[in-house]
Parts: C-alpha cells; structure tokens; sequence
C-alpha cells in the first residue's frame, strides 16, 4: 500500500476502533477526520482495504475492523509517538531510582509500566555472566543454622539458608565471613563452577594460601571446621547458579481480564500461558531475534498459538555486565499503539541508565 489516502482511511478505521470498540463506519470517519472525501468515496476506499485484508466486516450492515494485517500497516507507519506526561515520568524515576537493588526495582518496574498501559507487563532478568561477586553475608539464624546472602555488583541478591553439622558462635561467623569474601568477592560468577573453590589468578600471583590449607589453619586456631567452610561453599556456589536461571516478573493480569470480552475462548490458554514461564521466555526471545529497538508482535505474528489474539510490545533494557534483557507488555489487538510503545521504550531507558548508575 502506498502513502495515499487509503493509508489515512485505514488509520482512522485503526484509532477509531481502539477508542470505541466499534465496528467504524464511512460516515463516522468523515465526521471526525478531516479527509475531504464523500462517504461515497470513503466506502470505495474501505472496500479496496478490505479486498487487500487490511479490514474486516464483522457483520452485515456493520462498519469495518482491522485486522492483524491492518494493524500491522498502521504499526509500521507510526512517525509520532505520544510523549509521557510529567507526572508519568516522575513516575517512573521515583519507583525506578528509589531501589538499591536488582529484584526490588525489577519489581517495581514491572509494576509500573502495567500501570502506565493498563496492560499485562512482563520484565525478563538480566542474564548478567560478566557480573562479579560484590560481597557475600553469612548471618547466624538458631543453632547450626546460618543465612547466607550474595549480592552481585549488578545489584542481583541471592540467599540460602544452610544447616550446618556444627554450631557456630558470633567470633566463628565472623572468621567464615572473611575467609569465604578473601575466596569469592571480586571473582566473575561464570567462572565460579560447580562445588569447586579455585583460586583466583589474583590470589594464585600472590601466593595466596589455598582453601585448604587456610581452612586448616583456621581448625587449628579453634575457628570453624574444613566441612563447615564446605558447606558455606558449595551454598555459594548454589547461589550463583540461582543468577543463571532465566526468570520473569509479571504484573497487571487483572488488565487482561478486563478485557476478557475480547478474547473469548482465547482467554483460557493465555492464562494458562502465563503459568509456565517458559512459554513467556521464548517469547522475549523470540522477539530478541528482530534485532530493533521497540519489537511488536500482532495476532498470529505471535510464536506460541495461545498468544494469536494479543499484540506483544518488547524493548531490550540495560546491558548490565555484558548482558541484557527485554520487558514487554502484552494486552489484546486492539491496543493504543503509539501509547503503548512510548511508555515501554520510555521505561525500558529509565531502567537502562538506573542499572547503569548502580
């Protein structure tokens, strides 16, 4: 199709069905955009959209609705996207710049934008293997029982708790907090491997005593024993792996329910959808392989069968530590387009440069 006024025709029909949930008729186009044309005219305009599958008519008689097709054209030809009011955007800095951490401004994030579209919102953790251990916390919870917190330079916190065969008084906790921080702060998680407690080439250039050997002599001082220092280790390690696993946050499905009319039958499978997290990470990941700044899927664009009746708006955030990631939202075909792509690109900024500072 080219830049002609059947473009203009299909963008009113595209606006007016959004606003209304109406099948758009001739006349009403007329009435409010200024086009001037006849509704005669409108109607030979309406009928070659829809003899190209741009437009449906839903029933006889009845004005006209895009179709996937149709929403697609008008996505691709949106040259002005609605900026976020102030207010949205103090939002976004207040709820974004007000956490220390990786989770808690994940979640809030994620809580935001389904606010900002009234949409489901959805936000994938960054993969972050170039992130380093920023310091790990052993706190003593009851007897023989220890908490063990570690927290990344990429603002990522992880915690076990771990039973230990001794127990350990407040000078011990100590002692094991400095030793396993001299072994792990500093160090890259990919290069933290399973159950195993190498040296750093840092500490091997400086002759650093091995874990072993320190550990011994730690025993021998009456500090913590070798299988106490082991099992602070391997629930390091354990934690470390708790980084790598792909994860997502969700919020706003009680959007989606709101407009439960629009999805009919479809509804049952998206909620059942959102169950598995592995559905909604090829999802992301799909989207990851348009290579463009804002990603839109419509309709039947849409990988997995359960999403062939929403649109799904994506956006790479932050390369944290040599990674990155993507937050989306989804809701229904009939979605505020232009709306919607500011306010995910707008957030996905924000959360870039937040991640950035920290």
């Amino acid at each position: 199709m080219n830049d002609s006024r059947r473009a203009q025709v299909l963008r009113a029909i595209v606006e007016d069905f959004v606003a209304t949930n109406e099948p758009v008729g001739s006349k009403a186009i007329v009435q409010r955009h200024t086009l001037g044309v006849s509704p005669a005219t409108i109607r030979n305009d309406m009928a070659q959209l829809e003899a190209e599958g741009y437009i449906a008519q839903p029933h006889t008689s009845a004005g006209r609705i895009p179709t996937d097709l149709g929403y697609r054209m008008f996505v691709d030809r949106i040259d002005e996207f609605k900026p976020l009011s102030q207010a949205e955007r103090r939002a976004i800095l207040q709820l974004v710049d007000g956490e220390s951490d990786l989770d808690g401004m994940l979640d809030r994030t994620v809580r935001l934008l389904a606010g900002l579209t009234h949409q489901v919102a959805l936000i994938q953790y960054p993969m972050v293997s170039q992130a380093k251990v920023k310091h790990i916390e052993v706190v003593g919870l009851a007897a023989g029982r220890v908490l063990v917190v570690l927290i990344t330079d990429a603002g990522q916190v992880e915690q076990k708790i771990v039973v230990l065969a001794e127990a350990v008084d407040e000078d011990g906790l100590a002692r094991i907090r400095e030793r396993i921080n001299a072994e792990y702060a500093g160090r890259r998680l990919s290069r933290i491997d399973a159950r195993t407690s190498e040296q750093t080439d840092a500490e091997a250039a400086a002759g650093t005593p091995s874990n072993t050997e320190a550990t011994s002599e730690d025993s021998a001082a009456g500090g913590p024993a070798e299988a106490t220092i082991t099992r602070i280790r391997d629930a390091v390690t354990d934690l470390v792996a708790a980084t790598r696993e792909e994860r997502i946050i969700m919020a706003g499905t009680a959007n989606l329910a709101r407009s439960g009319h629009e999805f009919g039958e479809q509804m049952a499978p998206i909620l059942e959808a959102f169950e598995e997290q592995v559905v909604l990470l090829k999802l992301l990941t799909s989207m990851a392989e348009d290579h463009a700044e804002i990603s839109v899927r419509i309709g039947r664009e849409n990988t997995h069968e359960s999403f062939s009746s929403t649109s799904v708006v994506a956006a790479e955030y932050g390369r944290v530590a040599g990674s990155s990631a993507r937050l989306a939202v989804l809701g229904p075909t009939r979605m505020d387009y232009p709306t919607t792509i500011s306010a995910v690109r707008a957030v996905a900024k924000y959360v870039s440069s937040a991640l950035d500072r920290g």
